[in-house]
């Protein structure tokens, strides 16, 4: 017993001095710290701003600082590179990337979008800079249904790369649209059967999920939306708890928001540590990967400007409609 409560103590002092020194870095160095509702809770308590993709590209357009240290995946600290050229761009840890960026390699998007001429390219903004600079119109899963709505009904869309937001917008919007077959791992995790027992045992409980799940979950919830939508979504509902269908990262602030009533995340397929679906790129930022980003200014995150300058151009053109 001993042991243990010691090991946590050291745990928590050890966390306590690593955040006011991260406090310290980024008054010294005139820096901003943006991080995803997917980060842990460490990283989350001392960000000035936390956000979902929207959120974070709006913040991203409009901060005043010399260094903007993203805690995120790269698609994310990519965008805000696209949005601030001359500021420089670290994150903790380059390798945090995304499962559906991945999905979409550039060159075989190119070929795609070859084989329809004439098509208003929309692409979900978790893509990477090459991708973007390939589309019309960039779009989150806040605006996403706002976005294809402002295409001319005569204009035929492709949409991309994650195929469960782009169904769910087909049939909230109406719009035909050919999608790339793109998908995220962790909204692809939940188990039906398992969601289904955990609301049998909960029936108070309402669903609410993220629309990059598949058609078979999103069919259980009561509300759909993005992470943002979400939390609004918790606040003013009168029900007393939720099972909430995305990365259970987004919990941390949800109970934040709402400390009086009951959260559970959605089962996921795979048993793991929380039973829960967790992004294991997001979670490759740690609190220590952050100090030493931020202290030493890298991994430094470049987007040539040539691939900066036209996927720049969508990214505006979503921040305008929003």
């Amino acid at each position: 017993m001993y042991s243990d409560s010691t090991a946590m103590k050291i745990d928590l002092k050890e966390e306590t001095i690593l955040k006011g020194e991260i406090i310290n870095l980024k008054k010294e160095k005139n820096a901003v710290l943006l991080a995803h509702y997917y980060q842990t809770e460490d990283i989350q308590e001392i960000a000035d701003y936390v956000g979902d993709s929207l959120g974070l590209s709006q913040k991203a357009a409009a901060v005043d600082a010399d260094i903007i240290v993203f805690a995120g995946v790269h698609f994310m600290a990519e965008t805000a590179k696209i949005l601030n050229p001359g500021k420089k761009v670290v994150v903790p840890d380059l390798n945090a990337g995304c499962s559906l960026a991945d999905s979409c390699p550039p060159d075989a998007f190119r070929h795609f979008i070859d084989r329809y001429p004439g098509h208003v390219v929309v692409t979900y903004i978790n893509c990477s800079a090459e991708i973007k600079a390939l589309t019309d119109i960039v779009c989150t899963s806040s605006n996403a249904i706002k976005i294809v709505n402002s295409i001319p009904e005569d204009k035929p869309v492709i949409f991309a790369p994650d195929k469960n937001l782009g169904a769910y917008v087909m049939n909230q919007t109406g719009r035909a649209m050919v999608l790339w077959d793109g998908s995220c791992m962790v909204h692809e995790a939940f188990s039906i059967e398992k969601l289904l027992e955990l609301a049998r045992n909960n029936p108070e409980a309402e669903i609410i999920a993220h629309p990059e799940s598949e058609s078979h979950i999103l069919q259980t919830a009561c509300y759909i939306g993005s992470t943002a939508g979400m939390l609004k979504y918790v606040q003013q509902s009168t029900s007393r708890s939720f099972i909430v269908a995305t990365e259970a990262g987004l919990l941390h602030q949800m109970q934040k928001d709402v400390p009086d009533k009951k959260l559970f995340p959605a089962p996921a397929i795979e048993d793991n540590i929380c039973a829960c679906s967790e992004c294991a790129y997001m979670k490759l930022n740690t609190l220590q990967k952050l100090y030493n980003c931020l202290k030493n200014e890298l991994p430094e995150v470049t987007v040539p400007d040539e691939v900066r300058l036209k996927a720049l151009k969508p990214i505006e053109r979503m921040l305008a409609l929003s």
